[in-house]
């Protein structure tokens, strides 16, 4: 008899919500977790005496509790948790901001529609065709891979107004460069500009904290400083994991949130890895500060989207950053949201980078703080061209590196939105093996929970 009737490897969203849907039924299940905290990416740290929260800048998908049909509201009912005790804040409005013009959006479409009515009149009709075709499309089916970019050509015909639909899509979830699936763009469309943003009341540590306690009522077990070594296996079918201090644990069935290059590494599983391995990682920095001085028009901003050159370069930079285009975001900026700390206000700024120069880079320590501190002072000198000198009076600065993501996610080469490769089934070669979270396709932070919770709904709640 095995030890478990599932193991879940990886303490992240995803597999905190499978380990909470599995334990709900009974099923005796354990996660094992290689860092000393849960969340993965979407985790948080101490420094200085703020808590800051690694991935929760806002969250998508939202919905109001009477939406039954919503993935946050779906979500909710799976894991058994209470919509109407779990407090929301949407979004104040966002923007997408080229040379040439801007486009705000907020958690009600009607503003997108009306700003693409101004700047971009003769395309409006099409784009209300084509949000209805995206809105009824169903990205999860097995089908080839089908292109964003040619798919919103042949409906808009307008190269400006088609990258700046693609911006806050691709940087919010896209792990390929250049385009992306249109079953992903379609996840990042309803996500995005027909479902919107908002952000929980308190912080990410308030959203895992609920997490494992509803995890543990269902009698689930966690182990952390635990890393694997080895999926055990016997034919086509998994024993069970081996972890890295000789220690063997057997299961009816193991899922793997650690992406398809960290589940092959470790299962055996035979495929071209480096097909799998994404491109697309980025840096992050952050700066406290005792009040953002913000142009008028953008005070009343969530998340700024913004090129600084006229065509969107959704790709690898051969620099270590590229601080031409990214996302600044205003974690504050929520209605109604009351922050517990009103000595200081934060400002993140996230760009493209080029995981390679960083690896290479982070050999010597003092080379790795330099190459911080330089792409830190890029990004800000970047994003003043927008904002003014946002940061000169910041009471605090910190950043996070592809090595970083890389470090808590296990996702290969930092790549934050996975494999550009995606298995929508969540199957692998190995009967009883399978894989939750960004490969499987679902993104952001109610996807990957959904994600989790789907895999064990399809293949595991027998």
């Amino acid at each position: 008899m095995a030890d478990y009737q599932l193991i879940i490897i990886g303490g992240g969203l995803s597999g905190l919500a499978a380990g909470i849907r599995s334990a709900r039924f009974g099923q005796k299940t354990l996660i094992v977790e290689q860092h000393s905290l849960p969340g993965g990416l979407n985790s948080y740290y101490y420094r200085q005496g703020y808590l800051l929260e690694t991935g929760l800048h806002a969250m998508t998908n939202f919905a109001a509790q009477g939406n039954k049909h919503a993935p946050l509201n779906r979500l909710f009912r799976q894991l058994k948790l209470s919509r109407k005790k779990f407090i929301t804040h949407e979004q104040l409005g966002s923007e997408v901001i080229f040379p040439q013009t801007s486009l705000r959006f907020s958690n009600d479409f009607t503003l997108l529609c009306e700003e693409i009515a101004c700047q971009f009149p003769a395309s409006i009709d099409q784009f209300r065709a084509m949000a209805a075709e995206i809105d009824a499309y169903n990205p999860f089916a097995e089908v080839p891979w089908q292109s964003a970019r040619n798919f919103l050509h042949d409906r808009l015909a307008d190269p400006l107004l088609e990258d700046m639909l693609l911006l806050p899509l691709m940087v919010y979830g896209n792990a390929e460069e250049y385009d992306m699936d249109l079953g992903q763009f379609a996840i990042m469309f309803r996500a995005v500009f027909l479902e919107g943003f908002f952000r929980p009341q308190g912080t990410i540590k308030d959203l895992i904290d609920m997490l494992l306690e509803q995890y543990s009522q269902f009698e689930g077990e966690i182990r952390f400083r635990t890393p694997v070594a080895e999926i055990l296996k016997k034919e086509n079918k998994v024993q069970g994991i081996r972890l890295e201090n000789g220690e063997e644990i057997t299961a009816n069935a193991v899922l793997s949130t650690v992406g398809i290059p960290g589940t092959a590494k470790l299962s055996g599983w035979e495929l071209d890895i480096d097909r799998y391995i994404g491109r697309m990682t980025f840096m992050e920095s952050i700066s406290m500060l005792p009040e953002p001085q913000l142009p008028p028009e953008l005070s009343g901003r969530t998340i700024l989207f913004y090129s600084l050159n006229d065509e969107l370069k959704y790709h690898c930079p051969a620099s270590a950053l590229d601080p031409s285009w990214g996302v600044i975001c205003f974690p504050d900026n929520f209605q109604d949201l009351a922050t517990e700390d009103k000595t200081a206000t934060q400002v993140r700024v996230t760009n493209a980078a080029n995981y390679s120069l960083w690896q290479q880079a982070a050999v010597d320590k003092e080379q790795y703080r330099q190459l911080k501190e330089k792409c830190g002072q890029q990004s800000a000198a970047a994003v003043s061209q927008i904002l003014g000198p946002y940061n000169q009076d910041a009471v605090f600065q910190d950043s996070f590196t592809p090595m970083t993501i890389e470090r808590f996610t296990e996702k290969r080469g930092g790549a934050v939105y996975g494999s550009p490769i995606k298995i929508k089934s969540g199957r692998t070669p190995f009967e009883n093996l399978f894989i939750a979270g960004t490969d499987q396709g679902y993104l952001g932070i109610v996807g990957a929970m959904l994600s989790g919770v789907t895999v064990v709904n399809q293949h595991l709640l027998g």
